[in-house]
């Protein structure tokens, strides 16, 4: 008894299994597939692989997420050969597979992985026993599946032989899809190979691989005869009706998409891009491991450097004020570290720090263009500004724990941001106080709107704790996160006047921050839902102009515990700050992930973009050279800048053609008929343009047949002038086979009061 082990860590996005299929040849006795999560095995399904081919439904629901293990256990048993077995396609080879029908959300649907090794062989010293015991099968079953492989003892020597060198050139329905598994998952250039109709030369040379790969057990043997390259040909074609009807399932792929650039007091999103827009988290991001406090606050500096405002050691819980909201834990003393880090948003390697010794509780901050940070601390009841490399503050705001609601103090301000065209400073006031206050570039109390919600619907300007700000400076607009009322509240920068609200159902109770990338885009993150409901905590993008909401994200890895901030940059990368799980996640536009081949621990994906433009696939067996494929980048990157220039050339082009080729026949008619008849045709020509275009009509008695002209004159016939029957000249053949028609892809509680972070 042989056991074939195979196991990978996942590292997609979450999928659903719903069923499964087992395969290899004669020798397999049981196939078993399982879910490995902190060390715990849940079945998917078992099966033996000598029953009937299909799949089968999984018993119980199983979900596959981030960095859980995939694994599986084919079990051989080798009685009754008394030669070895090996590997390979044929019928006296063996092959452990086990098939996986599985969904995702459609916007990171991926429509094919393979898992080929095994990641960790240790880890199935635990397997449940269930998968070293046979499932029988009776024998007539076996006859069945193998009555045309069976070799019976009254056979000769000779047949016995001559039945082996068939069995050879036998490749059954799994060994077909296997193949299908090993071009899809390992050939980027074989993907979607029908879509893109690729030379005659790019298929032949499939063609010839096919032939290697299926029809021949040594991959170094050539073709040798017609007979089986007509064999492989008909391969190549099952692979392109595979392909046709993987294409029918595959959700659509992402096509480019621009940012409008918006003019002043515009800020508006593409609706044509409407719905191609997703997020998704960038798990090459070592972020996740940074040693941090509770993460309060998270900005961008003048360089998009990632500037995170945290906590330290200091924590905020339900003895840090007294009812009267003074801070109760002075004894503690200032904040020992460094609470504002600047990072490398690639790889986030610490650039510089600030802030030890100033704060006790850090909560709001940003960034001005002069790259100055400011920041709130709710428990000085103060906002700062310092200077990037200032140890002491360039300006405060507030006095030092001294709750008020004048114009002189806060109420713990939860965020603060500058004007970057007035210079005007705004500050979100706060979790005691429900208003926006502001000042001018030098500190003076401006202005203030906002008041507390009243009972019942909350209206237009009141707040229940104002949590996040988000400036709109090409709108002169002011956007609020509007926390315990779950909604965005927006106001015109000069006047305080209400101007819009953003509220969607999905939200839940409470929206914790809000971002805004210039060019029409809001980002945003909720709270954690109350008992009883049904809203996700999770990331939101948002068309500025309609509200609606484009896409949603959560994190692979770990969970969203109460995302407390949120930051997005103008090439759509965001980054999400949690002070329960004191981390901060890098998520990205999924376009700068598509079109790439991404292999980790095994687990191997095929992310293939389709273009609106024209793509030809190159199918070569040599790589080619690093410096063609950087003259092919900067190709594409030209052909994308000038897309619309060449679509109007083009069109001017084929405009332009037919009249210069209705001229070329014009002169070539008059130089001919010169040549034969003499001064009187040359006469008959230079009558008027009016009885040339009318013979072009067909209206005149000499009108110009091309099929006549050429046929009267040596060496030309009228061999393809004649009109043609078109009838069924689009029909695309579709030759059934019995043997191989299978087409198939491998393939928390209720709190008391509002929470206070």
């Amino acid at each position: 008894v042989v056991d074939a082990d195979i196991a990978c860590h996942y590292k997609r996005s979450p999928m659903h299994l719903f069923a499964y299929r087992v395969h290899t040849h004669r020798l397999g006795k049981i196939v078993s597939g399982y879910r490995v999560r902190n060390g715990q095995w849940t079945l998917i399904g078992r099966q033996s692989p000598q029953l009937p081919q299909a799949f089968y439904p999984v018993k119980y629901p199983v979900d596959i997420s981030y960095d859980d293990i995939l694994a599986a256990r084919c079990v051989f048993s080798g009685e009754g050969r008394t030669t070895e077995t090996h590997i390979g396609g044929t019928a006296n080879d063996e092959m452990c597979n086990f098939y996986i029908m599985y969904y995702m959300e459609a916007k990171h649907a991926v429509s094919y992985m393979t898992c080929t090794q095994n990641a960790n062989p240790e880890m199935f010293r635990s397997i449940p026993q269930e998968a070293n015991i046979p499932i029988p099968v009776k024998s007539d079953v076996l006859k069945v599946m193998h009555g045309h492989h069976e070799e019976t003892k009254d056979s000769d020597t000779s047949s016995l032989l001559q039945q082996d060198k068939k069995e050879e050139e036998i490749l059954d329905h799994g060994d077909f899809y296997s193949l299908l598994s090993k071009l899809l998952g390992e050939r980027e250039d074989v993907v979607h190979v029908h879509k893109h109709n690729p030379a005659e030369k790019a298929e032949s040379d499939l063609v010839a691989e096919i032939a290697n790969v299926v029809q021949k057990k040594d991959l170094a043997r050539e073709i040798a005869n017609h007979d089986e390259r007509d064999n492989t040909i008909l391969v190549r074609d099952r692979i392109q009706k595979f392909h046709r009807l993987e294409s029918t399932l595959r959700p659509p792929e992402n096509r480019h998409l621009s940012l409008q650039q918006s003019k002043r007091g515009e800020g508006s999103w593409d609706k044509e891009h409407k719905g191609d827009f997703h997020i998704a988290e960038a798990v090459e991001w070592p972020g996740l491991d940074l040693k941090l406090g509770q993460v309060s606050g998270l900005a961008l500096d003048p360089e998009n450097n990632l500037v995170v405002f945290h906590r330290g050691d200091h924590v905020w819980d339900e003895n840090s004020f007294n009812s009267k909201f003074v801070y109760q834990q002075r004894g503690l003393g200032p904040i020992e570290q460094n609470t504002i880090i600047v990072l490398n948003p690639s790889n986030a390697k610490l650039l510089h720090s600030t802030g030890k010794s100033l704060f006790y509780l850090p909560h709001g901050l940003s960034v001005d263009k002069n790259g100055n940070y400011w920041v709130t601390d709710v428990a000085l009841h103060q906002v700062f500004k310092l200077g990037a490399k200032d140890k002491e503050p360039l300006l405060i705001l507030g006095i030092a724990l001294q709750p008020g609601s004048d114009k002189n103090h806060f109420c713990q301000p939860t965020d603060v941001v500058v004007d970057p065209i007035t210079g005007n400073i705004y500050v979100s006031d706060g979790y005691c106080n429900s208003r926006i206050i502001q000042f001018s570039p030098n500190g003076l109390y401006v202005m203030q709107w906002g008041e507390e919600t009243s009972l019942g619907r909350s209206r237009p300007g009141q707040f229940r704790i104002p949590h996040s700000l988000a400036l709109i400076p090409d709108l002169s607009q002011l956007c609020v996160a509007d926390r315990e009322n779950g909604r965005i509240q927006c106001f015109r920068l000069e006047t305080g006047e209400f101007t819009r609200e953003i509220k969607h159902k999905a939200f839940g109770r409470e929206l914790f921050a809000v971002s805004y990338v210039p060019g029409g885009l809001l980002f945003a993150v909720n709270g954690m839902p109350y008992l009883g409901e049904a809203e996700s905590v999770q990331g939101f993008v948002m068309n500025f102009s309609t509200g609606e909401i484009i896409d949603t994200f959560i994190p692979l890895r770990k969970s969203f515990e109460m995302p407390h901030d949120i930051i997005a940059s103008e090439d759509r990368t965001v980054f999400v700050g949690d002070v329960h799980a004191k981390t901060v996640w890098k998520f990205a536009s999924a376009e700068k992930m598509e079109h790439r081949s991404v292999k980790k621990a095994g687990i191997e994906v095929q992310e293939t973009k389709e273009s609106e433009t024209i793509v030809e696939a190159r199918l070569k067996n040599k790589p080619e050279s690093t410096d063609s494929l950087k003259n092919m980048e900067k190709q594409h990157l030209v052909q994308q800048a000038s897309t619309t220039g060449v679509s109007f050339v083009l069109i001017t082009t084929l405009l332009i053609i037919p009249v210069v080729v209705l001229l070329a026949i014009l002169v070539f008619v008059r130089w001919r008929k010169t040549t034969v008849y003499g001064a009187d045709g040359e006469h008959k020509l230079d009558s008027s343009s009016g009885r040339i275009l009318g013979r072009l009509r067909g209206k005149g008695i000499g009108g110009i047949n091309l099929g006549n002209f050429f046929a009267n004159h040596k060496g030309y016939s009228r061999k393809g002038f004649d009109r043609l029957s078109t009838e069924g000249s689009d029909q695309e053949k579709d030759e059934d086979d019995g043997t191989d028609s299978e087409e198939e892809c491998s393939a928390s509680p209720l709190p008391p009061a509002p929470s206070s972070s």
